[in-house]
């Protein structure tokens, strides 16, 4: 179980209940298990934990984990919830060590969360950074990463909304990051994983992850809703359309896809954070955007979390107070169920 698996449940837009459980006490599941994944040593979550004889065992930390737990356990007090995280203190160690950051995707999650929790500190933390070269000084940025761009993207916009408008360095790193995720999109629907510069960019910017499609089309939907952009959500629409027609049978969010020819690539392993987390999230900004109603394709994802799935059983586990962290067939080779 990823602490991300944890974090989905406090951190997408609308809350579903799931398993038959009320939201509340799903979302105390979630605040529990969260707890209990916080080293406050080091001020950050682990990056997973694991079961074993005695019980769950944390392993590693991940300054991603951490960051994307602190926004959900924000969501979370914002609805009248109480975090178990002292969320100011742990944003405050990173603000202070944003210089440590290495990579344009933990930046723009910084952004994100400093102007959802602390707008009054985002100003200092953009003169503390330089935007004029952050595409060039970070190896995600340089690669062209969807996922990546797709959260500093989001971090630039709600920088946007808190400083109301800020710097035009802000708007014009946002159009130019814009522009870069846009030109990962296979014009079928389906995100690339990355641009096609060298060798790596050649194998493998034609397969983009489900990540690399939900990102996109959440960031691509507040860029349209700031700059009234029919292209950004023509894109955004056709992408959660398309994900949408391939959703499994039981609801499966599916791992891997082909932006050639607007197909799945590879099926397993089947994630809960899909499920529970991040297609509620892409898909309820589409549709806040374009008032098209994707609440079925949602609940049907939500019910695989539930027991609608190969399993036939609910990956919610109470006792553990976790979210288990994904389904995969025994011996499954990736990408052999190529469309």
């Amino acid at each position: 179980m990823k602490t991300q698996n944890i974090a989905d449940t406090i951190s997408k837009p609308r809350p579903t209940a799931t398993d038959g459980m009320p939201r509340k006490e799903l979302l105390n599941l979630a605040l529990g298990g969260l707890a209990k994944m916080f080293n406050p040593q080091k001020q950050m979550f682990c990056y997973r934990a694991v079961r074993n004889g005695h019980g769950m065992v944390c392993q590693g930390h991940s300054l991603r984990s951490t960051l994307i737990s602190l926004l959900g356990l924000h969501r979370a007090e914002q609805a009248g919830l109480e975090s178990p995280i002292d969320i100011q203190s742990t944003l405050a160690l990173w603000l202070a060590r944003v210089d440590e950051i290495d990579s344009i995707g933990d930046l723009g999650l910084l952004l994100w969360l400093c102007a959802q929790a602390a707008p009054e500190q985002l100003e200092h933390l953009l003169e503390s950074i330089t935007l004029e070269d952050v595409h060039f000084r970070y190896r995600d940025a340089r690669s062209g990463l969807t996922t990546e761009l797709s959260w500093f993207q989001t971090g630039l916009h709600y920088s946007i909304n808190a400083l109301n408008p800020g710097p035009v360095s802000v708007s014009r790193m946002l159009h130019k990051t814009y522009g870069m995720i846009r030109q990962n999109y296979g014009e079928q629907g389906i995100f690339g994983h990355q641009n096609r510069d060298g060798l790596r960019g050649k194998t493998r910017a034609r397969f983009g992850c489900f990540a690399d499609q939900v990102y996109p089309i959440y960031a691509f939907a507040k860029y349209a809703a700031l700059y009234n952009s029919i292209e950004a959500q023509g894109i955004a629409l056709r992408c959660a359309r398309t994900i949408c027609r391939l959703q499994g049978a039981n609801g499966q969010w599916w791992w891997h896809y082909d932006s050639s020819k607007g197909g799945i690539w590879g099926r397993y392993p089947a994630f809960s954070v899909h499920q529970d987390a991040m297609a509620p999230m892409a898909l309820f900004a589409i549709q806040d955007a374009t008032q098209i109603d994707f609440s079925e394709p949602i609940e049907k994802g939500l019910a695989w979390i539930a027991g609608s799935n190969e399993l036939g059983a609910s990956l919610v586990d109470h006792r553990a107070q976790a979210i288990w962290r994904n389904i995969s067939p025994a011996k499954y080779k990736l990408y052999s169920d190529r469309l």
